[in-house]
């Protein structure tokens, strides 16, 4: 079978085996390439710069009406323009928050893209910052349609939620002590049997008829 396939191969024209790894366009024609042309950036670049034409700068077109213009021209005059950088600080911002690490994080790319196209907005240049929830439009969507709080385990920072897990787990250990746990036990009982919390409640009492 292998030789049946190779049998069907297209062969290679007339060309010593060393210049079969590469060759380039010149002039419409095929010329070979040195292997160290091959593994060097420079004279590789300086070949293709050579071999292909460089086409003349086009003008660029006068922006089209936006009341009568095409949605594709809408689109790649008026809304790409904007959105595409808004898109890659999102990109980045998105790999700062790793959430290309981790299914839940605080992050709302949503939240992030609306507040650059707000301070992005050509009509607000030389205007202060303005943060998501201070937006207000953003402020009076909220009023309707109030956001559940975020869950705490996606506020904290790794270092945050490393000391809350030792603090826990630290006092797990030591309640699992078996001195502690007969400490605990007769606090329970001395509680049971005289009943603090009877005689606080009414030693407040006292206090508040004097």
């Amino acid at each position: 079978l292998l030789l049946e396939y190779e049998a069907e191969q297209p062969q290679f024209p007339d060309v010593p085996e060393s210049n079969h790894a590469s060759v380039s366009l010149e002039a419409g024609v095929l010329q070979p390439l040195r292997m160290e042309q091959l593994y060097s950036a420079p004279v590789a670049d300086a070949v293709f710069q050579q071999s292909l034409p460089v086409p003349e700068a086009a003008p660029f077109p006068e922006p089209p009406d936006p009341k009568t213009c095409s949605p594709q021209e809408y689109l790649e005059y008026y809304i790409f323009p904007v959105l595409l950088p808004g898109i890659a600080e999102l990109l980045h911002r998105a790999e700062k928050e790793k959430c290309f690490e981790r299914k839940r994080t605080k992050f709302i790319a949503c939240d992030f893209l609306t507040e650059w196209l707000y301070n992005k907005n050509p009509k607000r240049k030389d205007e202060p910052l303005t943060e998501f929830f201070s937006i207000p439009f953003v402020n009076d969507w909220l009023k309707d349609h109030p956001r559940p709080p975020i869950p705490l385990s996606l506020l904290l920072s790794e270092e945050e939620a490393s000391l809350v897990i030792q603090s826990f787990w630290r006092g797990y250990r030591v309640r699992c002590d078996s001195e502690i746990q007969e400490l605990r036990q007769w606090q329970k009982q001395l509680r049971e049997e005289k009943n603090i919390i009877k005689r606080v409640k009414e030693l407040w009492t006292q206090q508040e008829a004097k």
